[in-house]
């Protein structure tokens, strides 16, 4: 079993997000940067994560509910005040201690375990992760000896010019021997301009002691990132979206531009299936084989069969099966189960209903609380009515019906196998099998009517 716990700091308020949310509970591709943050330390083999609250804990325990412990600084007095705040859940604790912090979204769990197997191998009580920076302005300088251990982390106002040609700098996430953590967390003092208690002073406590300070470069500086505002959200957000697009292509799916194609992070797609411009597929969505999406579908939290095509659309919290078409302007709101075969045209809107096998919807209708069958045919604006004011209800339709356009069902009604409905009727009682059901009112027609209204 791995000998690994992680501390994900999650306290502070982000006052340059400007925003009442906590700052770690912003999402980038569609999930919370500390989400992001603990998925990659369970991926990395973590066999216990802590996080630590603040700002508006009791909000992100609700986010990361049954999915970690958690512990609460009630003062937001440093990085090292923060990790102290778990020494009573650690106490028993004698492997290695992973400090991350939560509003990083750009970590992976490779880099982290690479990061957890050197600082083993190394033999080491404490290890940095490190980013090689283009551009290292204002972060602190790792600077190491000649046998390649930390000698110390130099920040940018105190380095000297030499130092400062160093591009290697200190990402703010490390590994600890978890006893030796805590020991040296209780010689660290708040002597500084800011009164706060400082994780990284315990690198120095250590190495006064003789210890072995290991660090670790990142394959990719971009992974380190830490987001303090909306501006770097955006920036992880296109990271986040160009990684996933490229995992997609790499597993075979087709997408035509990359650029303006926009799919979160827990999005699942089929191979051979073709991804149109402005799209967005959005938590939850599960996209089978050889579908053609887009351009311009927006899908939430959809699972899609194969072979379905769709464009301009917009569907959330719903089902559709194989070989299904979807019309340009379709809605497919919560609880719909759109089943094998079924033709959607044009400007439909389906709520709450299930359309059975090989159905066809023209265009221009409203289905809503119903429960067709199969190979109906439903005349264009055609209108299941489903609300009395007070409550809703639900149409039947049975299979192999036919219901002419501009019909108004209006429910609780019942349409059974293979009746069929005038163009123009208002059903409001059952109609039996195989009978044809008219309920309008008789045309009439009044003779030179138009010339009495003129004169």
């Amino acid at each position: 079993m791995s000998d690994l716990v992680t501390v994900i700091l999650a306290a502070g308020k982000g006052t340059r997000m400007k925003s009442k949310l906590p700052k770690v509970l912003h999402k980038a591709a569609g999930k919370a940067m500390v989400q992001h943050v603990l998925d990659a330390a369970k991926e990395a083999g973590a066999r216990r994560n802590i996080v630590v609250t603040g700002f508006g804990g009791e909000q992100v325990r609700e986010a990361l509910a049954g999915q970690a412990e958690f512990v609460e600084q009630k003062e937001q007095l440093g990085t090292g005040h923060a990790v102290m705040q778990t020494k009573e859940l650690l106490k028993n604790e004698t492997g290695t201690v992973m400090v991350l912090c939560g509003d990083t979204p750009l970590l992976t769990g490779g880099l982290l375990k690479k990061l957890y197997d050197a600082h083993r191998e190394a033999g080491a009580k404490a290890t940095v992760l490190t980013a090689i920076m283009p551009d290292a302005t204002g972060y602190g300088r790792i600077i190491r000896t000649p046998a390649g251990t930390v000698q110390k982390i130099v920040e940018h106002k105190d380095a000297t010019e030499e130092e400062l040609q160093v591009r290697e700098v200190n990402s703010g996430i490390y590994c600890f021997d978890a006893r030796a953590l805590f020991a040296s967390l209780d010689q660290v003092t708040n002597d500084n301009a800011q009164g706060e208690y400082y994780l990284p002073d315990v690198l120095e406590i250590l190495q006064k002691q003789g210890e072995k300070i290991w660090a670790v470069a990142a394959d990719d500086y971009e992974s380190t990132l830490g987001i303090n505002s909306r501006q770097q959200l955006a920036g992880a957000e296109k990271i986040l979206r160009r990684r996933k697009n490229e995992e997609l292509m790499a597993g075979g799916v087709t997408i035509m531009d990359p650029d303006t194609t926009y799919i979160d992070c827990d999005v699942e797609v089929g191979q051979d299936t073709v991804i149109y411009p402005m799209t967005w597929l959005e938590k939850g969505t599960r996209i089978g084989m050889q579908c053609e999406i887009g351009p311009s579908v927006r899908l939430q939290n959809v699972t899609m069969g194969n072979r379905v095509t769709g464009q301009f659309l917009f569907a959330h919290d719903c089902r559709v099966d194989d070989d299904v078409q979807l019309g340009q302007f379709v809605h497919l709101r919560p609880d719909t189960h759109i089943c094998d075969g079924v033709k959607i045209d044009n400007f439909i809107e389906v709520k709450n209903s299930t359309i059975g096998k090989g159905s066809k919807l023209p265009h221009l209708s409203y289905i809503g609380d119903c429960d067709m069958g199969e190979r109906v045919n439903m005349g264009c604006g055609t209108i299941t009515v489903n609300y009395d004011g007070k409550t809703k209800h639900r149409t039947k339709i049975g299979n192999d019906a036919f219901v002419g356009c501009n019909s108004n069902l209006v429910a609780p009604v019942t349409i059974e196998d293979g009746a069929y409905i005038g163009a123009g009727s208002t059903i409001t009682k059952t109609v039996p099998a195989r009978s044809l059901a008219i309920a309008r009112a008789r045309q009439k027609n009044i003779d030179g009517w138009t010339d009495k209204r003129d004169q």
